[in-house]
């Protein structure tokens, strides 16, 4: 009688899937036309744009394994977990995969805020004591915070399931692989606000035993010596300890994730401490440069240093390219400069009034290849069964509610893009100031009132822009129903192309039935409402979505 009723169910639940709706597109197509580059050009003897990875992409993390350098960032509410991105110069970094690609890696999203929420600050080390890789992280959700780190051999994958740390709290872990053979993770402790001052600076250190894949004894605050209490500093936080030349070094993020942002550096005889602060901090910081200055990178800090198989010290940070009066929609970038060192033996990246270059010349490195930095194109005509790793869905995976293989099909589900529940959309990083999207849907014939798809713009849950096609017309609006645009038509099941274009701060957004004649449906709008400046850690995303649900 059992099987009886669940075969029933999963017939009606067939049934209920194929009466819903669907929506076919063609292609995606992406064009990143930023000014800069256009008017700027690499050195002929070699170099690099900064951001190496532009667009969203905060937090960076680096390990290397001979001439493999693997880089990772943040997502926050996004599925798949941590972009994998693989260089083997330095200047030109793809993205290769996911490391949480499976749904059992990645159980917590749903409901959790998609700016504010899920993956903070994966860090990536490789340990050649047990010629394995681990990637570290914190899942931020409403019931707290949960630490936990997967492995692999391979950083292709596939990377394990998710150790959780039950004794490491807070936020930002970090692993440490001392030459004797020991481990250790550092991270941000758990404190509530207001904190009295301490020198522990809210960060931790515990041991880690390799060999049981778990922590040993309690956490140990940080110590910190040559700081008071009247120096009025700000909690740390994506702290990361190296061992260089027989000390120990801490790096860590201040000051806020604003302007104010910093890097700073501490040094040590021994993994616990005590630390002593470098005289000369911040190591790097853009805050005390002129705010109106032309090309400004603010924000700068949270860094990884990492030693290249030349010898020389890198470091990747996170900073912004403010535009428009805060209409830009790149979030933190990755951005990546040399790693001086001072005469008392600390390192730093900039100093007092120094800029982070937009382009740097290495006469040692080889041209930059424009894949995730400078002005490049970005196509998908869905032909793979798998969906690219570029491509990220809301809370979840969109496994059954896309395919791909002849084009995307998407299911006009009764799912809407703000409520905290997977719907049927993919996206990636917008990359540039200025740039096109263009794409072809189909709805179905036999679309029912209220089914849409299109081009759907995300900055947050209540920050969207939907350019929808239904069956009467073409609508652009924005979350709560607000018709920004409309034009009543017989779409009559036929192929609609659609066209977002940004510059200058503005959108347009056009159509037209394929082969006919475009037509804008709108231009001018005001793109700072889908900017950064609209809150949240995440940068901004473009896609394609199709629902049944009220927008």
């Amino acid at each position: 009688m059992k099987r009886f009723a669940l075969l029933i169910s999963m017939a009606i639940s067939v049934s209920v899937i194929n009466a819903e709706t669907k929506a076919h597109f063609s292609h995606f197509d992406y064009e990143g036309s930023d000014r800069y580059y256009s008017s700027s050009e690499l050195p002929e003897g070699g170099g690099y744009f900064n951001p190496v990875i532009s667009g969203w992409a905060s937090d960076p993390s680096v390990a290397r394994k001979g001439g493999d350098y693997w880089l990772v960032t943040s997502t926050f509410g996004y599925f798949p977990g941590i972009p994998l991105y693989h260089s083997t110069d330095l200047v030109t970094w793809t993205q290769v995969g996911n490391v949480l690609s499976r749904p059992s890696q990645l159980p917590w999203l749903e409901g959790e805020s998609l700016g504010k929420g899920g993956i903070y600050a994966p860090a990536i080390s490789y340990n050649p004591a047990n010629d394995t890789f681990y990637v570290i992280t914190t899942c931020v959700t409403k019931k707290g915070s949960i630490n936990f780190y997967v492995t692999a051999k391979n950083p292709l994958g596939p990377w394990s399931e998710p150790v959780v740390l039950e004794d490491v709290d807070g936020i930002d872990p970090s692993f440490f692989f001392d030459d004797d053979g020991k481990a250790y993770i550092v991270h941000k402790a758990e404190e509530h606000s207001p904190v009295k001052w301490s020198n522990s600076r809210a960060l931790a250190i515990i041991e880690f035993d390799t060999a049981t894949g778990q922590t040993v004894g309690s956490p140990r605050k940080f110590k910190e010596e040559g700081v008071g209490p009247e120096e009025r500093l700000e909690r740390n936080e994506g702290a990361h300890i190296y061992k260089i030349n027989g000390h120990y070094y801490l790096l860590a993020a201040e000051g806020g994730t604003s302007w104010c942002h910093s890097e700073v550096c501490y040094r040590a005889d021994n993994v616990w401490g005590p630390y002593r602060r470098w005289s000369r901090n911040p190591m790097l910081t853009q805050r005390l440069l002129k705010p109106k200055r032309s090309n400004p990178v603010t924000c700068s800090g949270h860094a990884d240093m990492f030693q290249d198989s030349k010898g020389d010290w890198w470091a990747v940070f996170l900073a912004c390219r403010p535009w428009m009066d805060a209409s830009e929609h790149l979030g933190r970038e990755t951005f990546m400069l040399p790693v001086k060192w001072s005469h008392d033996g600390f390192p730093y990246i900039t100093q007092n009034i120094d800029t982070v270059a937009l382009t740097v010349n290495r006469a040692d490195m080889p041209a930059q290849r424009f894949v995730n930095a400078g002005n490049f194109s970005w196509s998908d005509d869905f032909s793979s069964s798998k969906l690219r790793p570029e491509w990220l869905s809301l809370w979840g995976s969109v496994d059954g509610l896309a395919s791909t293989g002849s084009g995307l099909t998407l299911l006009c589900a009764q799912v809407n893009s703000h409520n905290g529940k997977t719907p049927a959309y993919i996206g990636r990083r917008i990359q540039h100031h200025d740039f096109k999207v263009s794409t072809t849907v189909t709805l179905q014939k036999d679309a029912k009132a209220g089914d849409m798809a299109g081009i759907l713009i995300v900055k947050s849950e209540q920050r969207q822009i939907f350019f929808a096609v239904s069956s009467t017309g073409i609508s652009l609006m924005q979350p709560g129903g607000k018709i920004l645009a409309d034009q009543r038509l017989k779409t009559d099941g036929q192929p609609i192309e659609l066209t977002v274009e940004c510059k200058d701060g503005k959108y347009s957004f056009a159509y037209g039935f394929k082969g006919g004649k475009e037509r804008v449906l709108a231009s001018g709008i005001d793109a700072s409402y889908t900017a950064s400046s609209a809150g949240g850690f995440t940068g901004t995303t473009i896609g394609l979505f199709a629902t049944s649900a009220e927008f």
